[in-house]
């Protein structure tokens, strides 16, 4: 089969000409983006099922290939044995079977029902040129929990449910690779990644319309190279316990899912758009943040490049952010809050620019600020750190303002020596939560989770189950 494949660009080429509008006018990552549509599949074979629980298509210990499929998926389940372990899913692979999916159409409309999920170590999942969608809350385009692997090419994926992520993954994570196609979520809770795996996502155009764009929780990672990320409008929250918007947050639910200790956010080339709220947002974790030659867009005047601030998940006392900033030939603009429960070390390399102020009420947090030769930072306003490494010279712009380093005003052109400091958990060994990966359930009932606003997760020792923002239910 040829499969055909159209682009934006052209649909909005001609109707600027329609219009008499220039065609020359600078197009935007989705107009330049070719992603597939369900008119490009050609459908030579059906699989469906409309049972509470059931698949359409299962691999449990083989391999199977599939080709010019349609699935359909209807039918609803509950709670952790459709998030965790696959039951209602449309594709499903686990026991370390192999399942293939090429130039496919599946589309699900149900509760908890995940378009295509990969369960289990040794279990893989490959899928390319395929069109999924998912109507029903809590239902993601793909899906990787108990160590898993997940490999995705040039997918178009649309969610349209609450708690719906593109590309999900839950308790025991896994290996998530995505290259190219089109990722765009429409629900409340629903960022098109949320991670509790290593997820790595090259040349996709990603959209979330009512959420943060990417979720990151425990020690798990998301790389993106690359990439269009944009968080188009987040103006719903699915949970109260941060009132801060965010295009990524990075934070740990204590809920079971993802084992506790450092994770990350790698971007290297590639944009991220926000238009409303903070650009970062890290709560109860520590986390490394790499960013290498992104073009970042907030495009709200109110909001900050980086909050690392108490919220309602963890403990007092333990709910800190904890960050390492690295920008390498990277421009930052927009301002850093610390509060005083929380740690920034950010260090500035290979030409980047820093075009904003940290703590701009007086010093609270640990903030650590290390300019390399050839950086610079311009303050927006007066700013407070406990230490600076930076040579003589003209790196810091004051631009009028006042730049106080552990409590003691800085000189303009003058050298700084200080210490970064230990953002480590203390906590941070280990893989997924006990028992969770692996083929087959833990015996028993599963732990009960929050209806609608929460997420995955077991019973915390006492109280209501912790509420997760976005994605995970």
């Amino acid at each position: 089969m040829k499969t055909k494949v159209k682009t934006i660009l052209a649909i909005i080429l001609s109707g600027m000409m329609a219009s008499g509008l220039c065609a020359c006018a600078e197009q935007t990552a989705e107009e330049a983006t070719a992603y597939l549509t369900k008119d490009d599949i050609t459908v030579n074979e059906t699989f469906s099922d409309d049972s509470d629980g059931g698949h359409a298509i299962e691999v449990s210990g083989e391999e199977k290939s599939y080709s010019n499929i349609g699935v359909t998926k209807t039918g609803d389940a509950d709670g952790d044995e459709a998030d965790f372990y696959g039951e209602n899913s449309a594709a499903f692979a686990t026991e370390k079977g192999s399942l293939t999916i090429t130039d496919s159409l599946i589309e699900t409309n149900g509760r908890h029902a995940n378009a295509v999920f990969s369960y289990g170590e040794g279990t893989v999942v490959n899928i390319s040129d395929s069109v999924i969608e998912t109507q029903g809350d809590c239902s993601g385009g793909l899906m990787t929990t108990g160590c898993g692997t997940m490999n995705a090419e040039n997918l178009t994926i649309n969610t349209s449910g609450r708690s719906s992520a593109a590309i999900r993954s839950d308790r025991g994570g896994g290996t998530v690779t995505v290259t190219k196609g089109y990722y765009k979520t429409n629900g409340m809770g629903s960022p098109v990644i949320y991670s509790t795996a290593d997820i790595t996502v090259n040349d996709a155009y990603m959209e979330s319309t009512a959420s943060q764009g990417v979720v990151v929780e425990g020690k798990n990672s998301v790389t993106l190279n690359n990439d269009t990320l944009v968080a188009a409008d987040n103006n719903t929250k699915n949970s109260d316990k941060s009132d801060s918007y965010q295009a990524v947050m990075i934070y740990q639910s204590m809920s079971g899912d993802a084992a506790e200790g450092t994770s990350s956010f790698t971007a290297n080339g590639g944009s991220i758009t926000n238009k409303k709220g903070d650009i970062f947002f890290v709560n109860n974790t520590a986390t490394e943040i790499s960013l290498s030659g992104v073009e970042i867009t907030n495009e709200d005047a109110e909001g900050l490049f980086l909050r690392a601030q108490a919220a309602g998940w963890g403990s007092e006392g333990s709910y800190s952010g904890k960050v390492n900033m690295t920008a390498s030939g990277q421009t930052i603009n927009g301002s850093m809050l610390v509060d005083d429960v929380s740690t920034l070390n950010l260090y500035l390399k290979d030409s980047s620019s820093f075009n904003g102020a940290i703590d701009t009420d007086g010093q609270s947090g640990d903030v650590y600020v290390e300019i390399e030769d050839g950086s610079t930072w311009k303050l927006t306003a007066d700013s407070y750190v406990s230490g600076l490494t930076v040579g003589k010279g003209s790196a810091i712009d004051l631009n009028g303002h006042k730049l106080y380093v552990d409590g003691k005003e800085h000189t303009a052109g003058s050298a700084s020596t200080g210490e970064a400091f230990d953002i480590s958990t203390g906590n941070g060994s280990g893989g997924a939560p006990d028992g969770m990966p692996g083929g087959t359930p833990p015996d028993g009932e599963p732990p009960e989770k929050p209806d609608g606003s929460g997420g995955p997760g077991g019973t915390p020792p006492s109280g209501n189950p912790p509420e997760k923002p976005d994605g995970n239910n």
